[in-house]
């Protein structure tokens, strides 16, 4: 009789103690209230097919010879990224027309030239020490064998998509409604050969990790791999609830009320072969503490191949994925409160 009392009572504390957990997430979930839905999506309209489609096929183009690091054609697309943010009113953290974090070549494998990240910045109006950092990388394959391998989804995608999300968050900021937290838009090099421009922004900060509240990384958004073909209305989301359990419900919440896309978690299983929560520029800032989404879009047929060209790519598609990363970065910046970098 002992032995069964005790064996009760605790599966009476194990049914508690679920409960407990089971509020605690509920609490979270309707704790995300987007307090203007009207001024998310109207900025999100100025995110537009045409406009990736455009940049899209100028990053993929032989102007750019595949964009290898530390390479002529790499340097021509840091040029034009630095350009758009002159152009679209967006300032540099580094002040003036220095729009470059310069990489040594000591900080790179063997074989590659210095290179550049390049950065741009929305300061915040009310909490401008706190940092939201939106990053792709920039960089891609160049050329091999006089074979040019373009990189329109990799990452081509991803890059137009960081400027189209900068330039929403700069219609909002000069119609007098700017973020209250701090924006970095950082296109990272280097990630093709072992994540190097990550890598060194996380070592050399240009504002202080402690208060970078997360990283949104863009790798790869602007395909649909075999797994979706009869369905192409999602995206893979990897490493949402890996640090912050907050994280995770504020793209789930933003997703449900804006986009509507299937978030495929995959790729986010620990036990997932293909360990893409290593492989890509997020994972830096991950090692350092700071909740991370990486999106995907999943590999497909022209993969690192020199078929991987603009016209295969689902404007559409990058449109909506688009909307749904300003739409979660929007609630990060203008949250009464911090996001909560704990998992519970």
């Amino acid at each position: 009789m002992k032995i069964l009392v005790w064996a009760l009572s605790l599966s009476l504390v194990g049914s508690c103690a679920t409960k407990r957990y089971t509020e605690k997430l509920e609490d979270i979930r309707n704790s995300i209230v987007f307090e203007n839905e009207a001024l998310v999506v109207e900025y999100a309209n100025t995110i537009t097919s045409e406009e990736h489609k455009s940049i899209v096929y100028d990053i993929a183009s032989e102007e750019y010879q595949g964009r290898k690091t530390g390479e002529l054609g790499h340097n021509k697309l840091c040029k034009y990224l630095k350009n758009f943010y002159i152009d679209a009113g967006i300032e540099s953290p580094l002040g003036g027309d220095n729009y470059y974090q310069h990489v040594p070549k000591s900080s790179l494998s063997s074989g590659y030239n210095s290179t550049q990240n390049v950065v741009a910045y929305i300061k915040g109006s009310v909490y401008p020490d706190e940092l939201l950092v939106i990053s792709s990388h920039s960089d891609h394959l160049g050329i091999e064998n006089d074979i040019m391998y373009p990189g329109a989804d990799d990452n081509g995608s991803g890059t137009a998509a960081l400027l189209e999300i900068a330039q929403a968050f700069k219609t909002a900021q000069s119609n007098g409604h700017g973020p209250k937290r701090s924006i970095l838009f950082l296109h990272l090099t280097g990630e093709e050969n072992g994540l190097y421009g990550s890598h060194y922004y996380t070592e050399h900060p240009i504002f202080p990790l402690d208060n970078t509240i997360a990283n949104l990384n863009l790798d790869m958004i602007g395909r649909v791999d075999p797994k979706h073909e009869t369905n192409p209305n999602y995206i893979y989301l990897i490493g949402a609830d890996r640090i912050s359990t907050e994280l995770h419900y504020v793209s789930e919440v933003a997703n449900k009320q804006f986009t509507n896309l299937e978030l495929d978690y995959t790729y986010n299983r620990e036990d997932d072969p293909n360990r893409y929560y290593y492989r890509s520029d997020h994972y830096n800032f991950a090692l350092k503490g700071i909740p991370v989404i990486f999106y995907f879009n999943g590999e497909h047929k022209d993969y690192h191949k020199p078929t991987d060209t603009a016209e295969k790519l689902n404007y559409p598609l990058l449109e909506t994925r688009s909307k749904l990363i300003f739409a979660t970065a929007w609630y990060l910046v203008n949250s009464t409160k911090r996001l909560d970098p704990n998992k519970i």
